[in-house]
């Protein structure tokens, strides 16, 4: 009876700590989407004050990250059974892909500020497209890494062709756009900057969402996906 009291509490305290990692990962998670929206609503309001605020907001994610390792060794420590080895090794791989975001959205708020020293473009509209739709796909893999969903992450990781062909018509609009009037070169130059920042936070979606696939089916061959980044040929 106390060897089987003393099994049930060490699988219990297993388990508790997998739901403090997940939870630990999934708070990273909301953290760097929230700074990506407010990085775009910055942009949009050439908000200088508010652009420094995510800067400096920055360091949570870095912080959470040092959790995550932490959590992560703690139960590494434990002798883990395959399946458990799995969500280790994701969870390591979601919270370098999470912090990579949050540095993303801080390099679009700090780009901002220099892009407000130039009078407004019309082409923020393109990069605040790009930006929505690289949050969606953020939040949307955080939910599928929540409920184990391969599926959701599979429609992520599918839709990061739609990312890519609106990232490469605004790379070809600035770039058209700067060969036209030298004086926008500057501004142009930091919103092509921006746009590969976005660009880049999408490609991170996707990552998390092959990591979901990962841990759900293992090593089973994930099914082919289509790229639309033709900005090398542009």
């Amino acid at each position: 009876m106390a060897t089987t009291t003393m099994h049930d509490h060490i699988v219990k305290s297993y388990d508790e700590e997998q739901h403090r990692l997940l939870e630990e990962i999934l708070r990273m998670g909301a953290i760097a989407a929230s700074q990506l929206e407010a990085a775009l609503d910055v942009v949009e309001r050439r908000d200088d004050k508010a652009a420094e605020r995510i800067i400096a907001n920055d360091e949570a994610i870095d912080a959470l990250e040092r959790e995550v390792d932490h959590g992560v060794m703690k139960l590494a420590l434990r002798g883990p059974l395959a399946r458990d080895l799995r969500t280790i090794l994701a969870a390591l791989k979601v919270a370098a892909d999470l912090e990579r975001i949050g540095d993303y959205a801080a390099n679009v708020a700090k780009r901002s500020t220099a892009l407000n020293l130039s009078p407004p473009l019309p082409h923020t509209r393109g990069l605040d497209a790009l930006g929505r739709l690289a949050l969606e796909q953020v939040r949307d893999v955080l939910v599928a890494y929540r409920d184990n969903d391969a599926d959701l992450a599979q429609r992520v990781r599918a839709r990061d062709a739609e990312l890519d062909t609106l990232y490469t018509g605004l790379f070809r609009e600035l770039l058209t756009y700067m060969m036209e009037d030298a004086r926008a070169i500057t501004p142009c130059t930091h919103l092509l900057f921006m746009a590969k920042n976005l660009e880049r936070i999408g490609d991170h979606a996707t990552n998390i969402a092959e990591n979901v696939w990962f841990l759900v089916h293992g090593e089973d061959q994930l099914p082919p996906r289509e790229k639309r980044d033709a900005t090398n040929s542009a």
